[in-house]
Formats: structure tokens, sequence, C-alpha cells
């Protein structure tokens, strides 16, 4: 059995992972490099059990995504539709070798579009913040939300990630203010680490207008739990349909990306602050989750405990959503959780009580 990455080589992702392969006692994996697969190498062939990490954090695949001419300035928010539909097309390439797949290509694409993606889980019962229709501009975003009657949304861009380009919108009687990571330019938008509040509404309008032709998923902004003096919510990742690492996100605003400088909080002190029975339900939730995209090893989900603890709702759902680095569970980190659950036999297990296809079992070396 060959295991095999699709990703970008020097990124600490792969290398991760990697080194949970070797320390099970299987060979080394293969790396098809993005950047190879774009510019035409051959796929995986069948055979080959095949992961594909994400694509981000290289220029260079970015721009091969984005089928541009030039890379995009440092933190530019460019073409995100053109990267998206490069990431589909890329991960089609994979798929045409007959490889067996450790992440659906139908499951990538709609994970990464969060129009889709909240429609699905919408659909399937899984508690979600309710959403605007689609908007094309900063003029019918005002309109949509006072006809549902909102004061406060999220904007996100549909193919986003890292809470690039999102917006907490908030309109008062008086006046209006954005929450995000966005430098707004003359001549560009760039997603900073360094969180922004706009409060002059034309420029907020430009930002949000400028965004629009990328496509935008607009949620209602629902109020966070807190424990002390931040709000929270919780990155919980399952695998092979078992939530198995749990990372508590503490912010002072309400984006809460750890990467933006916000903390890590107590996961001890926020289950018992739900209880054992709202956590349980929460956790429930995740496999729910997990179960809507039954050819996908891991999914992270972003869950967020309204105020008052009593109830939970699904934020995001992300498609490379494991790089939660010194977080372990059972004595595993993220990577090795993957890794047990293929070489135990449980994500093949996990696929056939859902009527999966099947999925093929590893054997680590000496087994």
């Amino acid at each position: 059995m060959r295991l095999t990455v699709v990703g970008n080589p020097d990124n600490r992702r792969v290398g991760m992972f990697t080194r949970a392969v070797l320390a099970a006692g299987l060979p080394r994996p293969e790396v098809l490099p993005w950047a190879d697969l774009l510019a035409g190498a051959a796929p995986p062939p069948a055979g080959a059990l095949v992961r594909v990490d994400s694509p981000g954090e290289d220029p260079q695949v970015d721009r091969m995504l984005r089928r541009a001419a030039t890379a995009a300035r440092h933190g530019e928010l460019v073409g995100l539709a053109d990267a998206y539909a490069g990431l589909v097309g890329g991960l089609a390439r994979v798929a045409a070798g007959g490889a067996d797949l450790l992440n659906r290509p139908e499951d990538v694409a709609m994970l990464c579009d969060k129009r889709r993606c909240h429609a699905l889980l919408s659909a399937a019962g899984v508690p979600v913040p309710a959403a605007l229709p689609p908007v094309a501009g900063y003029a019918q975003l005002r309109a949509a939300m006072a006809a549902a009657g909102w004061a406060r949304v999220f904007v996100k861009p549909a193919h986003g990630s890292s809470a690039a380009g999102v917006l907490a919108l908030a309109v008062g009687p008086r006046r209006v203010q954005a929450i995000t990571t966005i430098e707004h330019t003359p001549d560009a938008l760039y997603n900073s680490l360094r969180v922004r509040s706009y409060t002059d509404e034309p420029e907020i309008a430009a930002i949000v207008d400028r965004l629009a032709p990328d496509g935008l998923h607009v949620e209602r902004w629902l109020p966070k739990a807190g424990l002390g003096n931040r709000v929270v919510d919780v990155r919980v990742l399952v695998v092979a349909g078992r939530p198995t690492h749990a990372v508590v996100r503490a912010a002072h605003g309400p984006l809460t990306n750890l990467h933006l400088g916000n903390a890590r909080g107590d996961l001890g002190e926020l289950r018992a602050a739900v209880g054992p029975r709202g956590w349980s339900a929460a956790m429930e939730t995740c496999e729910r989750v997990a179960a809507c995209f039954p050819g996908s090893l891991h999914v992270g989900i972003d869950l967020m405990f309204l105020a008052g603890w009593r109830r939970h709702a699904v934020a995001e759902v992300n498609a490379f959503g494991d790089l939660l680095p010194g977080v372990l569970s059972d004595g595993r980190d993220s990577y090795a959780e993957q890794v047990h659950a293929l070489t135990s036999g449980r994500w093949r297990r996990w696929r056939a009580s859902l009527g999966a296809e099947p999925a093929r079992e590893v054997v680590a070396c000496g087994a």
C-alpha cells in the first residue's frame, strides 16, 4: 500500500503528516507537489492511497490556480473565485488516475464553497446561522439586512479561508462598523494579521463591492458565549466520524482565529460551562456534519456556543482544518490520529456504516 500526499513539499502540513506516517511504521509517503500537478504531472495511479493537502501558502501555486500571469502581492485578496476553480480542476486531475482518495474531490469542492456548504448543512438539519439570499454588492446587502430585520452579520468571501476577507458588520441608527483583517488601499484589498475597525460607510461599501464579484456568503451574527472577558468558539477535528481533538479559541472581538493573535482557551472550563449534556449534543452535531462528507477522512468544524450556553451552531466546516500543532488526544496529534484511523480500520468501518464505497485499509509494517 502506497501513501501519497498532494501538497506543497516545504509546508509544515506535509512534514507533520509524513512524520506521523513514519512513526506508524509505514513507508515514507510520496509527495506530488501541487505545482507539478497543475503543470501537467501525472496524477497518482490506481492502487495509491492519496491525501490531498491544502494548496495554500505558496505564491507560485496560487498564481497557477488562478491562471494568472503574475503572482499576487503579499496578502493581496485577488481572484478568489478563480483560485477555487483552479482547485476544483486540480482535484479532478488528482482523481483521474484512479487512486483511492482520503478526501473526495466533491467533498473538498463543497467545503470550499461557503454557500453550498451552508445549504447542505442546513438541509441536513445541522444548526447553522441563518443566511441571506445572494447579494451582489453593498447596496443589496443593506437592503437584504433591512428586509430580514438584521442589524449584525458576517460577510464572508464564498471561497475564503482563515478569516481572510471576512467582515463582522454592525449597522446602528447612527453609525456602521466593520471589524475585519482587510487592509483597504486605493488599488487593492490585502489580508493582514491586524484586525481593523472601519466606521466610514462609503469605505465599507467599497470593500464589500470589491469582494462581491468573487461571491459573498452572508450569515446572521449570533452572540457567542464567553469565558472571562473573551468570547470563545471551538475548532473540533472529526476523524473518521469521531470528534477527537478540540481547541478553544478565545478573543476580545468577533474574529477568533488563533493566527490573529488570539489565545487558546481552557477546554475543561468550556466543557464545565456548557455541561455534559450540552457538550454531548454538540459532539453529536459534529458527527452529523462529518456524515455529510463521507469521502473525507477528516473535517475541521468551527463550533460556537451561543450566549447562555444552551444552544450551539456550526459556523464553518474546513476541508483542511487539521493543522492543530501541540494538541493531543489519546497521545496522538491530529495527523497521527488520521494515520491510526487508517491502520486500525476505523476509516473503513465508518464509511461502511454510512453506506459509502469501501475504503482501503492500511496495514503498518510488522502488524
